[in-house]
């Protein structure tokens, strides 16, 4: 086997887990701070794709686009969780995994009626198409792109959360939910800061994976297991699980796919099997968290 291959293969890996990581990062910092598990979170990555596309036609500019598709999203994001979330904290957890299970299909249904079924091409950029040498081989540009733009998100992301007030609450709510209220946090702003956050990362995913792959109604759909997949070996409300977990699922992903195809969704889960086996809490949860 071709060494090359085998470093394209894993660079690719990369771009796939940086990806998951946006999806697994919303879902990771909404259920560790709310206690909610989204299921529509999926299709906030697809409407975030469908918003990049609207701006994209608006403005003529990608950079215009993966700048304000997440932050309409997050604002709808931050609409759902006041009116439509909020009502149900304190009831049984059931009742927000049915809403957000059933506005996942509202939402797609909505797109689909707006945009119609079929795929919707989204033109990489003219400034990052072709390849890029990287030492080991020549590597598509856009990629390199995706990686390096979710990495400075997550240094931003680190920023936030080390060095400010919010970060500082987030943090420690995510450890005890219990404390923010001894702190004399307004609860209702963080969970609307929260959950906003959340869906605008899910959002800026779907952007940056809209030149990737077709733009549909669906899309949404598979990511969503795969960034399921991704919090439980990380640990529910783990964001340093999300990143690791993430970037090893996008690894085997690639990886299985260059020896066998159609084994590659079998060994992400297999992978998942194997780290509960072995840590029932994921790579970096905690026992009773989210309890």
């Amino acid at each position: 086997m071709n060494i090359q291959l085998l470093s394209m293969q894993l660079f690719s890996g990369l771009a796939l887990g940086a990806i998951l990581i946006m999806l697994s990062l919303g879902l990771s910092i909404i259920f560790g701070i709310l206690g909610v598990v989204n299921f529509a979170h999926g299709s906030f990555f697809m409407v975030g794709a469908y918003a990049g596309v609207f701006f994209l036609a608006y403005t003529g500019s990608f950079w215009w686009a993966l700048l304000l598709a997440p932050l309409a999203i997050g604002v709808l994001g931050i609409g759902v969780e006041r009116f439509l979330i909020r009502p149900l904290y304190g009831r049984s957890v059931d009742d927000p995994i049915l809403l957000t299970f059933g506005l996942s299909y509202i939402l797609v249904e909505c797109v689909r009626i707006a945009f119609g079924s079929d795929g919707i091409p989204f033109a990489t950029p003219a400034a990052l198409r072709g390849v890029t040498n990287i030492g080991i081989g020549y590597f598509p540009t856009y990629r390199l792109f995706v990686i390096g733009v979710v990495a400075v998100i997550l240094a931003l992301l680190w920023l936030g959360l080390e060095k400010t007030k919010l970060g500082l609450i987030v943090r420690a709510g995510a450890r005890d939910p219990q404390i923010m209220q001894v702190l004399g946090v307004d609860i209702r702003k963080l969970w609307l800061a929260v959950f906003g956050i959340g869906i605008a990362l899910a959002a800026m995913g779907g952007v940056l994976a809209a030149p990737m792959r077709s733009v549909n109604p669906e899309m949404g759909t598979f990511v969503l297991s795969e960034a399921f997949v991704v919090t439980v070996i990380g640990g529910m409300g783990s964001l340093l699980g999300s990143v690791v977990a993430a970037l090893l699922v996008g690894i085997i992903v690639n990886m299985t796919s260059l020896f066998a195809p159609e084994m590659a969704t079998i060994a992400m889960f297999a992978f998942m099997a194997l780290v509960l086996l072995v840590r029932p809490h994921g790579l970096f949860g905690r026992p009773g968290f989210g309890a």
